[in-house]
């Protein structure tokens, strides 16, 4: 089979496309001939790094979406000719979805109905679990997402035209919560727009927290955030009493910094959303969450849903990894497995 594996930690170059025997699923595996293979920024982090203890060598990527074509002991024979979508394919294991058939515990291979394409399937995975526990985490909140568990609140996405953020702007719209979105410049917001957002608020051309104030004067819920230290004071000065700030991504080096005793009157919470350590009933209820949603067509991918799709052959993830780390595409980067 062709696929694209690494054997140390380093720049795109490291990625190498080669032939290699379809593996055999072990008991509790399923085996997936894999038809889209999505990229996120966690996949050229990681390749950065050396491999896990124990590997010669891996396959990239966590997400993806196929069919099952093989199952291993311990799993319903029922299971082969599922379509499925794939997450944390890679997490501490040597199978990524960057290869024709690849193999993963048959809890990470979750049903994905007809009428949902390959790439909404590539698209879902870590950027919906993400974007699901965000939105889950305030004290007091709903521990599921679905429709009316978010009636009332308001929440602020930061960039509502990343992937995560796009399905936050989703899952919450579907959830009834009101959805506002900070963005760079017109053409982000075209996409927030597209993705569902209520309001939109270009950060570089307004005051960004007297804009969010002015419709949210209650302050709001729930902060989906991208930028924690370069947003912080923004998050404080916009945020109700008793929110949360879930944050899941950070630049090199970026330092998060709160003034105490204005968070500490507020009952202000800051959360880290590391997806692949979140606790294991919380992931399964994720996914059922995502999954139902779905299934009920609340999200979508394309630029008419706000996420754009990149296209790169398999021949070609170098390239997709590069594109994606230096910032060259707005949207969803996805690798076609042939």
């Amino acid at each position: 089979m062709k696929s694209v594996i690494r054997t140390a930690g380093g720049g795109p170059e490291v990625l190498r496309f080669v032939e290699r025997p379809v593996p055999e699923p072990g008991p509790g595996e399923v085996r997936v001939r894999v038809h889209v293979s999505g990229v996120n920024p966690t996949d050229w982090r990681s390749r950065r790094r050396a491999l896990p203890p124990g590997m010669d060598e891996q396959v990239p990527h966590q997400d993806g979406a196929g069919v099952i074509d093989a199952v291993g002991p311990q799993v319903d024979p029922a299971r082969v000719g599922q379509r499925v979508w794939l997450w944390e394919a890679a997490w501490q294991r040597p199978w990524g979805t960057a290869q024709q058939y690849t193999l993963v515990p048959d809890a990470q291979a979750v049903a994905l109905p007809d009428h949902a394409s390959f790439d909404l399937g590539a698209a879902l995975g870590i950027p919906a679990l993400t974007a699901h526990r965000a939105l889950t985490v305030r004290d007091g909140g709903p521990g599921r997402i679905g429709p009316g568990t978010l009636d009332g609140a308001t929440v602020l996405v930061a960039g509502g035209a990343g992937a995560v953020g796009n399905a936050a702007v989703q899952l919450a719209r579907w959830a009834g919560a009101r959805v506002v979105t900070t963005v760079s410049g017109p053409l982000k917001g075209a996409l927030a727009r597209a993705a569902g957002a209520h309001h939109v608020v270009d950060y570089r051309a307004q005051d960004a927290a007297a804009a969010i104030s002015a419709l949210a004067p209650g302050g709001v819920d729930i902060v989906v955030e991208v930028a924690p230290g370069v947003n912080a004071a923004l998050d404080v000065a916009v945020a109700a009493r008793g929110a949360v700030v879930a944050y899941y991504a950070a630049g090199e080096n970026e330092q998060l910094s709160v003034p105490v005793l204005t968070t500490l009157s507020a009952n202000l919470r800051w959360q880290s959303v590391f997806v692949y350590t979140v606790p294991t009933e919380a992931k399964q209820r994720a996914c059922a969450d995502v999954a139902a949603a779905v299934h009920a067509g609340a999200l979508r991918v394309g630029e008419e849903a706000g996420l754009p799709l990149h296209r790169f052959p398999l021949e070609r993830t170098a390239e997709a990894h590069t594109a994606l780390e230096e910032g060259a595409v707005v949207g969803k980067v996805l690798v076609d497995i042939p």
